[in-house]
């Protein structure tokens, strides 16, 4: 996942309702309509949202009968939490090295 990539999955998932679709994927793989009629919007905006979440990278899809099937997409989920997990480590290090520190150098 390029840098664009990751940045189009964090603004994706700025969004409180995209957020939300994408927690209710993460619990199991679900139709446009099962979202709907647990959330306080419509099918079509169900379907501009998943759009959105597709595009970024974090959902696929997949045909069941007439019906599309959506779950996360374990690629580009790995990508995110990479990208997350390089701060994490930077901070970790700096811990690290402030903590190593004698009384003298700090």
């Amino acid at each position: 996942m390029t840098n664009q990539s990751v940045i189009d999955a964090l603004a994706a998932l700025a969004d409180p309702t995209r957020r939300q679709i994408f927690e209710h994927i993460a619990d199991r793989p679900r139709a446009v309509g099962e979202l709907a009629g647990v959330l306080p919007v419509s099918r079509p905006a169900v379907s501009q949202h998943l759009k959105v979440l597709k595009e970024a990278g974090l959902v696929l899809d997949r045909a069941d009968g007439t019906r599309r099937i959506y779950q996360l997409d374990p690629g580009g989920l790995a990508a995110l939490r990479d990208y997350l997990d390089g701060f994490w480590n930077r901070s970790l290090a700096a811990f690290k090295q402030a903590a190593e520190q004698t009384p003298k150098e700090k």
